[in-house]
């Protein structure tokens, strides 16, 4: 037994209400809005925008744009470079849209470019990042040889299930659902499920047809390929240095239908649940 529970009961609960009274005090006061000291530290940071305490890592605020009305969870962390102070060749590094939710405990570490758009929300524990290490040399420790970095961008409308991993050079397009666990990297097309390590498309949003389980033949990529983006949301291309990226990978075999849970289904869309801080 501990010795605070060796305490006698009547005192033991007090002191517990004062502790839980002092977190939730602690976790009013150290929320970081735009009005605060700490959140004039940003670049930008959108009327309504919060992030909740404890924070995570955040550092180098003036290269980290954050929309009006997002919420960032306890824990997260949102860093433009290896370290505070360093100077960095983009501003900004990290842009957030408006109307996020960006889950407890993730991590957003830019190094070049990384562009979350509005309207996106994201599971606990997702980690976004626009650098990875080099393997130039297979006798030198992976650690010591020179990072690459490649930008990054998640389209407007999108959620990131819990655990998600967004790998340098990704480009996601809008509407698109990343499967709690999944390792993405490459280009995701507008209105499509992916899932998997590494992340495949296994339903897509196709006009006339409605959502569709994806195969690997031939008529499903042309299907895909034809449905196009939604109007007017073309995503720019990642300026990535000549470097080609593979597009999201389909999977080799027929996958069945995912179903979702009725509870989380609106009339054929994939609703994705609301996140968990």
């Amino acid at each position: 037994m501990s010795w605070a529970r060796s305490l006698p009961g009547p005192l033991r609960r007090s002191l517990s209400r004062l502790v839980h009274a002092a977190w939730d005090g602690a976790a009013e006061l150290g929320a970081i809005g735009p009005d605060d000291p700490w959140g004039r530290r940003f670049g930008r940071m959108g009327q309504g925008a919060c992030l909740l305490f404890p924070q995570g890592a955040v550092y180098n605020e003036h290269l980290i744009h954050i929309g009006a009305q997002t919420i960032v969870g306890p824990g997260a962390s949102i860093s433009a470079g290896m370290a505070p102070g360093q100077e960095m060749p983009t501003d900004p590094v990290v842009s957030i849209g408006s109307r996020c939710l960006i889950g407890r405990g993730s991590h957003i570490v830019g190094h070049w470019e990384i562009v979350i758009g509005d309207d996106i929300q994201t599971g606990p524990y997702v980690y976004i990042t626009d650098q990875n290490h080099s393997y130039a040399d297979p006798d030198a420790p992976i650690g010591r040889q020179w990072p690459s970095n490649a930008p990054v961008s998640v389209g407007a409308g999108s959620w990131l299930g819990a655990g998600a991993i967004i790998l340098p050079g990704t480009v996601i397009g809008r509407n698109v659902v990343v499967g709690a666990g999944s390792v993405v990297r490459g280009h995701v097309p507008d209105r499509c499920v992916v899932a998997g390590v590494p992340a495949k498309v296994i339903r897509a949003y196709v006009a006339g047809d409605g959502w569709l389980p994806m195969r690997a033949d031939r008529r499903d990529r042309e299907r895909l390929a034809d449905a196009g983006p939604l109007p007017g949301t073309q995503l720019p291309d990642a300026q990535l240095s000549g470097t080609q990226l593979p597009d999201a990978q389909l999977p080799d075999a027929q996958l069945p239908d995912t179903q979702l849970p009725d509870t989380q289904r609106v009339e054929g869309v994939p609703e994705p649940p609301h996140p968990v801080f």
